[in-house]
């Protein structure tokens, strides 16, 4: 914005969220870059939940905030931002599980994941837990972060996936049953020491 022949700089700290946020959706670029800025950590930690892929993760986030700043003009209501950009990054999740689906089977076979176990972290229940957590399909990860990570209600699972709130109901249900067969199944010797519930 330009006032007597000069630019006026964005100064951090000098417009509110709300402000932010109504100027990002009339196109300035700034304000979507600071709005962006401050939930890419937590966009992070949710697309690596899904994808359980540090690369996959970063992609699905960077075509998150292009389809988020191509769209956000259409925002209706500017307060549930967090909720249309889980929303967008969840739909952005199942295309890169699409693709990496797609590229598996043009590879003709699957070649497992085998991340290096941190040496700091000593907790067994953890890794049993972050292998069972793998096992699960992109659909059942979604929902277990959305409902679980994020503390997402049903009624806002059912938004965000753009399904029936009883179908969210279902689907919590059945990725916890899946999780909880991926535990068990898993010849670790804490979960046949019960562990896990």
């Amino acid at each position: 914005m330009t006032t007597g022949g000069t630019i006026q700089v964005w100064q951090p700290g000098a417009r509110t969220e709300q402000e932010l946020i109504r100027a990002a959706m009339d196109g300035d670029a700034t304000a979507f870059s600071d709005l962006a800025e401050v939930r890419v950590n937590r966009m992070f930690a949710v697309a690596r939940l899904i994808l359980r892929d540090d690369a996959a993760a970063d992609d699905a986030i960077q075509d998150a905030l292009v389809v988020a700043w191509r769209d956000l003009s259409a925002l209706r209501d500017p307060d549930r931002l967090d909720a249309w950009l889980h929303r967008v990054l969840v739909h952005t999740c199942y295309r890169a599980s699409q693709r990496a689906r797609r590229r598996i089977e043009v590879e003709g076979q699957i070649h497992p994941i085998n991340e290096p176990r941190d040496p700091s972290d000593d907790s067994v229940l953890k890794d049993e837990i972050e292998r069972g957590f793998a096992r699960l399909s992109v659909e059942h990860r979604t929902v277990l972060v959305l409902h679980h990570y994020l503390g997402y209600t049903f009624p806002e699972i059912s938004t965000t996936l753009g399904i029936p709130v009883g179908t969210a109901k279902s689907r919590i249900h059945r990725a916890t049953a899946a999780m909880r067969e991926a535990l068990t199944s898993d010849p670790s010797p804490s979960v046949h020491r019960g562990q896990v519930a």
